[in-house]
């Protein structure tokens, strides 16, 4: 009877591990992807941290130009936050694929959380611990039913500084499967709004050192070691480049000209001892 016994549970056992080693594909149908959904907190590419490609066997590229990341008060765009004030972060992908998702989190310089996060129902939930991440859902993860995604930004304290979105995408080629997508990783500052207002042209702070095909290069003051939040605006008002920092070397603050600042009219901004200096540049 044990013997009776025993080898039909054996059978089952053997014949369940049989099942789930065959290919899925031969049955006509394919595993879900892992984070339709949502991914785990901490895959945005910020500093320390991992990136959509720990689940999905695609290649990182630049997003800058493919995250298109707006901060809304109201209705209307900002570059500087007012401490504590609620605004509307809306992310979309210039490319608009099909099937998509995204995370993104909002750093302090010092790498903490900057304010909270609050989600969009059936649009973005929030997932993380002292760190909090915007994501996408279920529902939210084609262009049909959501063009973008929107979650609420509560501003840090005063004097928590240049805050930078990290934001990684996923453009997935909709197989049905975690591989051959591609992740878009970029970084957008935006600056705390000064109690002083912004400093303009202040030459004993900022002064404009040399502007060559390759960079712009500035003066610092003495004894600054680094400069926080440095946006680039053209003459429109967009956005055109954000760098979280820059480290300050023989009292020079380099930055490298890109192909979107090659040349024209250009607005350049960036936090020096938790005060927001702008100089306007014409580059040729």
């Amino acid at each position: 009877m044990r013997i009776v016994l025993i080898l039909p549970v054996a059978a089952l056992l053997m014949s369940g591990f049989a099942y789930f080693s065959v290919d899925a594909s031969q049955h006509g149908f394919l595993r879900s992807p892992l984070n339709s959904g949502g991914a785990s907190p901490g895959m945005t590419g910020a500093p320390n941290e991992s990136n959509c490609t720990q689940c999905h066997s695609g290649s990182v590229q630049n997003g800058d130009t493919e995250n298109l990341l707006t901060i809304l008060s109201g209705a209307t765009p900002v570059s500087t936050y007012v401490p504590g004030q609620q605004y509307t972060v809306n992310l979309s992908m210039s490319s608009n694929p099909a099937k998509r998702g995204f995370q993104s989190t909002a750093l302090t310089s010092t790498n903490t959380m900057a304010g909270g996060f609050t989600g969009q129902a059936g649009n973005t939930s929030i997932n993380g611990g002292a760190k909090k991440y915007a994501n996408h859902t279920s529902g939210s993860n084609t262009s049909v039913n959501a063009p973008s995604w929107s979650w609420t930004w509560t501003a840090p304290a005063v004097g928590s500084g240049p805050v930078t979105f990290y934001v990684a995408t996923n453009k997935t080629n909709n197989n049905g499967n975690d591989n051959g997508d591609m992740i878009y990783l970029s970084q957008h500052v935006i600056q705390e709004e000064s109690g002083n207002g912004v400093l303009e042209g202040d030459e004993q702070v900022l002064q404009l050192v040399q502007i060559t095909s390759e960079r712009v290069t500035f003066k610092a003051p003495k004894n600054v070691g680094q400069v926080n939040g440095i946006t680039i605006f053209n003459a429109t008002g967009k956005m055109v480049c954000s760098i979280p920092y820059l480290k300050v070397n023989n009292n020079e603050i380099v930055i490298e000209r890109t192909s979107s600042i090659e040349s024209g009219l250009f607005f350049i901004s960036m936090s020096i001892n938790k005060s927001l200096y702008t100089k306007k540049i014409a580059l040729q």
